[in-house]
């Protein structure tokens, strides 16, 4: 698995680096339909992992969670795909443009719900989001 992420993790050279904050809070974020809580720790976030720094592919693969990630998390693919709980989805940055042509290629995606989860970063004011997995990547 190491192997796996280092030739495909790093950056993709057609989206512009993002400017980020990582969250100064701990927060939670459960995962269905696994039913299963992540407490995600703030000093504990890596800047040095798959997905953008501080997302939910990296609190999915820190908990141990399998999350297909076939791009390495670098917005090439649509494989880490999720449902965004309804209660949430208005409250979350929009997606940019390369993550909503990427949601094009996903399994089922849902206007409003559907989003990236190596391009979903996580701030202190969402503590508690919940997202679903589609069937297909369980």
């Amino acid at each position: 698995l190491k192997l796996y992420k280092q030739i495909m993790a790093g950056t993709n050279p057609y989206i512009e680096k993002a400017e980020f904050e990582l969250p100064l809070q701990n927060y939670d974020v459960t995962f269905l339909p696994m039913q299963k809580k992540v407490a995600v720790l703030s000093e504990k976030i890596t800047t040095e992992s798959d997905g953008l720094p501080g997302s939910i592919l990296n609190a999915a693969l820190e908990a141990g969670i399998d999350m297909d990630h076939s791009c390495g998390g670098v917005c090439a693919c649509s494989t880490c795909h999720v449902y965004v709980h309804p209660d949430w989805a208005e409250k979350l940055p929009e997606a940019d443009s390369m993550e909503e042509d990427m949601l094009f290629f996903a399994h089922d995606p849902k206007p409003g719900q559907s989003r990236l989860t190596c391009q979903l970063k996580v701030s202190d004011a969402l503590d508690g989001l919940i997202v679903q997995m589609p069937e297909k990547q369980i």
